[in-house]
């Protein structure tokens, strides 16, 4: 029988979750859970294409324990923040700069005592380093988590960059590009592409009873095109190598979402990165793998925030 912590599936109290309006009138929900008594210092943490913020609670509670201030906000056209396609269900995006003007404006309006951390997971990985390049953030520290900063795709991504484009050509872009699972042709149930623990990965199936406006189910071809084209494009971006911000970055080498050698090989370029490496034994959401693998990664950030954001 599987045990379930109540602090997974409970908003905790203190916390509050709201609506705030981008600069062009965009509603995107938020959380936000301001430490108790004076604050340590406070992360923003964004997640992945068709994350919610409800999947983090559990770690969430592990940083705010320490002290920390939290904030999240689900992306726009996901979660519960307005969609961008007619089809709800699917993640569409023309265009990958709107996230980043979002996570601009947010940072900007941000109004909490430092040091200020932001952290990414898969997409919201790429998102993160895409903003420190572009300088739409200054955080003291950056923490990314099983960075999409390449794709796995059955053909390779050069291939499959140009089937993305040539789908949007003849047809709809906003369609979805799949149906049904994380990836096409994926041969591991959608369970072991993202955690070996099943009570993890029950949570965000409970979440999505309670509020089943939030869930997302596959890109449109346009975002998987952007997707393609906005990782090679970064993974070339000469600004890489004149990042002074402190990076931490997890990867896990059996990740089939993401490309972990593409993470490897930007993080090998960054002048103030670490880098901690998993096996076999996590999958792609490393902060909701069983104990032995997030024991061990929340023990890196930590490690890494008291010696970055102090």
């Amino acid at each position: 029988m599987t045990i379930v912590s109540p602090i997974r599936r409970t908003i905790p109290a203190g916390a509050s979750i709201s609506h705030w309006a981008a600069p062009d009138g965009w509603s995107i929900r938020r959380f936000d859970w301001p430490a108790e008594g004076a604050a340590r210092g406070a992360i923003l943490f964004q997640g992945g294409r068709g994350d919610v913020f409800e999947k983090y609670l559990e770690t969430f509670a592990h940083w705010h324990d320490a002290g920390w201030t939290i904030a999240s906000f689900d992306w726009r056209g996901q979660g519960g923040s307005g969609r961008l396609s007619p089809d709800q269900h699917v993640g569409h995006a023309s265009d990958f700069a709107p996230w980043i003007a979002d996570l601009a404006a947010f940072w900007q309006a941000w109004d909490v005592p430092g040091p200020r951390v932001v952290m990414g997971h898969s997409m919201g990985g790429y998102l993160v380093l895409r903003a420190l390049v572009e300088r739409a953030v200054d955080p003291a520290a950056v923490v990314l988590v099983a960075p999409m900063l390449g794709l796995r795709a059955p053909v390779g991504p050069w291939l499959g960059e140009q089937v993305a484009r040539l789908m949007c050509r003849l047809g709809n872009p906003a369609r979805a590009a799949w149906k049904g699972h994380e990836r096409p042709g994926a041969r591991l149930d959608r369970q072991k592409l993202l955690t070996h623990d099943a009570g993890r990965y029950d949570d965000e199936g409970f979440w999505y009873e309670q509020k089943p406006e939030i869930q997302l189910g596959p890109p449109s071809w346009a975002w998987l095109a952007q997707a393609f084209a906005g990782t090679r494009a970064l993974a070339s971006d000469p600004r890489l190598a004149a990042l002074a911000t402190p990076v931490m970055m997890l990867v896990a080498e059996a990740d089939a979402l993401v490309d972990p050698r593409a993470a490897l090989s930007i993080a090998d370029r960054l002048p103030a990165a670490e880098v901690a490496r998993f096996g076999p034994e996590s999958a792609h959401e490393i902060l909701r793998e069983a104990d032995p693998v997030r024991d061990r990664a929340l023990a890196a950030i930590d490690a890494f925030l008291a010696s970055h954001a102090r």
